[in-house]
């Protein structure tokens, strides 16, 4: 799942800005509604600025109309000027009004030599992706209207890395000002496989999780392998009621199709794959999981039913709020009959995206920074290799040194409005140590890029106060 910034959601009806920005002239048009591109990276929505393409050059561009367009827009660079007939094949009539084809050519030429880097979020009519441009790195937010042309897009820089705090009351201080609703907690997991808090920030408060619901996830999976139900080797058939929304990849893959249980996990972890998620999920079986959250001292309540991203997607973006309001209104089994008889036939086609916060204290996977440190220390005492494996996929941007570090693990999760980061690092001498940041705002969608380079650097110096203490 992934949100954009707030420079794409400020911009309304009328607005043109056509800027410098480094060198490179900055387009940005919308269309009477905002910019709508929900889930990030989710869920995480959120992919890490950090992690690499998730293919080998050129990076798999999604087969969905802002995709196709993408395409396009990648390629029209090395033909400018382009005629007027060809731009009304691929840009909305709202953007050729407020846009004179002279000046979109103009910024054409500007990003001749265009490469795309990856694309950290998708959704079927929006997308966030990083091009390099020359010696310099660009974020990309492209959408599309319902006819499938281009009615927004948006070249900026992306925030510079922030530096990390050298004492805990600095932590502190930062973390507060980072978002409305801020968790926080530093903790060591000890040879007994418990979290010790060492510091925190409303540590056991809950809040939206966003994607780091699929540790989980992972968990039930790896319980079930544990007890023989399955192994990392089964094969899992992809099939179109399970396929959900990106981020990922596995949804682009042909109906009932297979992919092995340690793929799909990999993926889940690595760049937060929806299907992947839904896929194990279905796998392990829902109660499964909600036993998992139970055990490892969880939210349970919140977490039952236990959702699947294709069930949120739903719930908040296929006729918004008819749906929510109606499976709210249920108790448990009420609402797990909604999900099966309802929600879990509704096309992925009805869902549309969305660009503010959306029912975070309600539809979510809810867990606390301390429920956070438990699942880490929970899938750190698995005796199976293959947790490791999954797990160190991603470092998720926080560069700590490798030689002082050797073993990083990471989950995010975000939509709009929420944006989290999770980490488990061991030092060279054996130490585990925990740290979970999470920041939310139910009335408005987080600036991203800036609130995630805090986040980073608040996590980054963490581990340093950690270890030193």
């Amino acid at each position: 799942m992934f949100s954009p910034s707030k420079p794409a959601l400020a911009v309304v009806a009328t607005a043109v800005t056509l800027t410098a920005c480094a060198g490179v002239t900055t387009t940005n048009v919308a269309t009477t509604r905002p910019l709508t591109m929900s889930l990030a990276g989710s869920f995480d929505w959120n992919v890490p600025r950090s992690l690499p393409a998730p293919t080998a050059p050129p990076v798999e561009i999604p087969g969905t109309p802002v995709g196709q367009q993408l395409r396009w827009l990648l390629d029209a660079p090395a033909r400018a000027p382009i005629g007027q007939a060809e731009l009304a094949e691929h840009l909305a009539p709202v953007f050729l009004e407020q846009v004179p084809t002279a000046k979109f050519n103009e910024t054409l030429a500007s990003l001749r030599g265009i490469r795309l880097e990856r694309i950290l979020g998708a959704a079927p009519t929006a997308l966030i992706a990083h091009v390099v441009v020359g010696a310099q790195t660009l974020k990309l937010t492209l959408s599309v209207d319902a006819t499938g042309k281009v009615d927004s897009a948006l070249f900026a820089v992306p925030a510079p890395p922030q530096p990390s705090p050298t004492s805990w009351d600095e932590l502190d201080r930062r973390a507060r000002k980072a978002a409305a609703q801020v968790g926080f907690l530093a903790g060591e997991v000890k040879s007994d496989g418990t979290c010790r808090p060492a510091h925190a920030i409303a540590g056991g408060v809950a809040r939206p999780l966003g994607s780091m619901f699929k540790l989980y996830v992972l968990g039930a999976v790896a319980k079930k392998i544990e007890q023989g139900r399955f192994s990392w080797d089964t094969a899992m058939t992809i099939k179109p009621e399970l396929k959900s929304l990106p981020s990922g990849r596995l949804q682009d893959r042909p109906d009932n199709s297979q992919v092995p249980v340690l793929e799909a996990a990999k993926l889940m972890i690595a760049i937060s794959d929806n299907t992947g998620a839904d896929l194990l999920l279905h796998q392990a079986g829902r109660t499964s999981v909600e036993h998992t959250v139970r055990s490892w001292h969880g939210p349970a309540k919140r977490n039952t039913p236990f959702l699947s991203t294709r069930e949120l997607f739903a719930l908040k973006g296929a006729d918004y709020p008819r749906h929510a309001k109606e499976y709210l209104s249920r108790d448990t089994a009420g609402r797990r009959a909604y999900l099966s008889e309802v929600v879990d036939k509704l096309p992925l086609s009805s869902v549309v995206a969305w660009a503010a916060p959306r029912e975070l204290d309600t539809v979510e996977w809810f867990g606390s920074p301390a429920d956070i440190c438990r699942a880490y220390a929970e899938l750190a005492k698995s005796r199976d290799k293959r947790i490791g494996e999954v797990m160190s996929q991603n470092t998720g941007g926080i560069k700590l040194p490798a030689k002082e570090w050797p073993t990083v693990w990471y989950k995010g999760g975000s939509e709009p409005g929420v944006l989290d980061l999770s980490y488990l690092a061991r030092t060279s001498s054996g130490r585990t140590f925990v740290v979970t940041a999470m920041a939310s705002d139910p009335s408005a969608a987080l600036n991203e890029d800036q609130v995630y380079e805090e986040l980073v650097a608040l996590a980054r110096g963490a581990f340093t106060l950690l270890r030193t203490s």
